[in-house]
């Protein structure tokens, strides 16, 4: 299967949203107004160090995520890319999409000049650990959030 990585564009958030939502925890905090979703996209991509990337294949969505370049004082000063939001449409789960995905976004940090790609992944996500694992993400960091 042929999927073409590009920058996504406003018609493509619906379809983004429905990734989004379709799994246990976005089920839980994802709705069914767009408007915040195009507000939330026309700022990220209204900043360069920001992309929201789709993939397409026969003109379906079927995988996103959104890369972020940091700025940072440690390392030395290094660029690091913030991945999110990785998602791969459920029945094309298992076909290498997302690994794909994740070159893409590899390849973009690295022409940012990123040194570091980092990402978090909710703690009941086995399996999106056993992926990360296998492209040789390290869980390093313990992450915190706190909700505001």
């Amino acid at each position: 299967m042929a999927v073409i990585f590009r920058d996504a564009q406003p018609s493509d958030v619906a379809a983004m949203v429905a990734m989004l939502a379709d799994d246990p925890l976005g089920k839980a905090r994802e709705g069914g107004d767009m408007a915040p979703y195009l507000a939330a996209f026309d700022e990220i991509i209204g900043n360069p160090m920001h992309q929201m990337i789709v993939g397409e294949t026969g003109g379906r969505i079927v995988a996103m995520c959104q890369l972020t370049i940091l700025a940072g004082l440690s390392r030395q000063g290094a660029r690091r890319a913030l991945v999110e939001a990785v998602r791969v449409v459920a029945d094309l789960r298992g076909q290498k999409l997302g690994e794909a995905l994740m070159a893409e976004c590899e390849s973009r940090a690295r022409a940012a000049g990123a040194l570091v790609m980092q990402l978090t992944t909710d703690k009941t996500r086995l399996r999106a650990h056993a992926f990360y694992d296998r492209l040789g993400f390290t869980a390093s960091h313990i992450g915190y959030k706190k909700n505001l």
